[in-house]
């Protein structure tokens, strides 16, 4: 393949897989390999808009570091047990939540492999929770079974009031466990059922639980709300588990799935996919236009996958020692053709399809 072939002059000079130098050369790269492939910023002025700019930065997306207990295929923060050195310290922490006191967030996303292996992530949660801040957690479900100090997750979730968002890839074993990791489907239904015992996910007790879909190949995902009602259905009557909403989330050519699509051949066919899908009515809703992503440093993106591709704000300010919201309001939204992922059909976001 094309690409493929094009890349091994990165590989030998010792660039890791998922280092940024290698994945912005392949995604330029894309450009050229077919007459037809339009690179994303002219694709997006072809379609009615100049730039895309901030609406109104809403939701505080904070990735806390990569320590995670697993290391998932298609993981995009390529988080790991080995990443023990990129975490968030107190003192990041706590400019975090002068940040977030600004009255314009409402929402505090905490992200990254585990964020509950951060050392601060009760205390940051408790403070979050005093500020009358929405509070969510991206929980890879595992954690809850992993270790005796985390099992206690759920009541602590449910006292400050976490919207959980967790990943499950399918609903059966094979597949879940194909791309996480074996015995990883079982840890997670014990990790819904100890959720829904304190009353994640049942109706009418405000604690909300969310799912999040995506695909286990070069694929996109199908129709959200089918895939909800598929997944409630299946979850209910063989493992007497219930949640909230379901989001479909294409993958992004970015970290470990870019490692799998080079290696696997399917590269150019997975960008063209997306491509075909080009979607311009998802441009309005996309996340980077009322989100700012901060890495485990403290350094601003827009949005967790320009995040991993070390592309930072176009702002004045780029470190959160530095911030100001009019400037970062005040700013171009920073493209490459890994945004063909979130455009792709009814769009993707952190919160599933947008439109």
């Amino acid at each position: 393949m094309a690409i493929k072939q094009k890349t091994k002059s990165l590989k030998a000079k010792g660039n890791r897989l998922s280092d940024t130098f290698y994945q912005l050369e392949v995604l330029t790269q894309t450009q050229g390999t077919n007459d037809n492939f339009t690179p994303f910023a002219k694709k997006v002025q072809e379609t009615g808009w100049k730039t895309i700019r901030p609406s109104k930065i809403e939701i505080f997306q904070l990735n806390i570091g990569k320590l995670c207990n697993m290391a998932c295929a298609h993981c995009h923060v390529d988080a790991g047990p080995d990443r023990v050195e990129e975490n968030m310290d107190r003192a990041t922490l706590e400019k975090c939540l002068e940040i977030i006191a600004h009255p314009n967030f409402t929402t505090v996303d905490i992200t990254v492999g585990a964020p509950e292996m951060n050392a601060h992530f009760r205390w940051f949660v408790e403070e979050c929770a005093k500020m009358g801040k929405q509070v969510i957690d991206r929980c890879n479900l595992t954690i809850i079974q992993a270790n005796k100090k985390f099992h206690d997750l759920p009541e602590f979730f449910a006292a400050n009031n976490v919207q959980v968002v967790s990943s499950l890839p399918y609903f059966s074993k094979t597949r879940t466990d194909a791309q996480r990791g074996d015995g990883v489907f079982s840890d997670s239904i014990k990790a819904l059922h100890r959720l829904n015992e304190v009353g994640y996910g049942v109706e009418g007790s405000g604690l909300v639980l969310d799912l999040v879909y995506n695909p286990t190949g070069a694929y996109l995902p199908g129709d959200q709300a089918q895939l909800e009602a598929e997944f409630k259905t299946q979850l209910k009557r063989r493992f007497d588990v219930v949640f909230n909403s379901l989001y479909a989330i294409t993958n992004l050519p970015i970290s470990r799935f870019l490692d799998y699509l080079v290696e696997s051949g399917n590269y150019q066919e997975y960008m063209e996919q997306l491509l075909d899908a080009y979607n311009p009515g998802t441009v309005d809703g996309l996340m980077c236009r009322n989100t700012v992503s901060v890495s485990w440093d403290g350094y601003m993106h827009d949005c967790d996958f320009n995040q991993m591709l070390d592309l930072k704000v176009a702002s004045k300010g780029k470190h959160i020692n530095d911030f100001n919201y009019d400037d970062l309001m005040d700013r171009n939204i920073i493209l490459n053709n890994h945004c063909y992922g979130c455009t792709a059909g009814a769009g993707s976001s952190c919160g599933g399809e947008i439109s």
